[in-house]
C-alpha cells in the first residue's frame, strides 16, 4: 500500500510537466521524477523488479486523479 504520497511540480510555472513525487510502499521510502509521459525515473531507492509494474500503475492513478482532475 502506498502511503504519504507528495507531489510539487518542478518548475514554478505550472504548465510546465514534471513532478518531483515521494511516498511509502510497505515501509520503505522512494521518491523520484514523474514526467509527463508517465515514465517515473526513481531517485536514490528503486523499487524491486517484482513490484514496480505495481507501484507505477498506482502512482499513475494518484497523478490522474490529482493532477490531471
Amino acid at each position: 500500500m502506498i502511503t504519504h504520497f507528495q507531489f510539487k511540480p518542478l518548475f514554478k510555472q505550472a504548465n510546465l510537466p514534471g513532478w518531483q513525487i515521494s511516498f511509502y510502499f510497505n515501509g520503505t521510502h522512494y521518491d523520484g521524477l514523474y514526467h509527463k509521459t508517465g515514465q517515473i525515473e526513481w531517485g536514490t531507492t528503486a523499487p524491486p523488479k517484482e513490484e514496480e509494474n505495481s507501484i507505477h500503475s498506482k502512482i499513475h492513478e494518484l497523478m490522474l486523479f490529482h493532477v490531471y482532475d
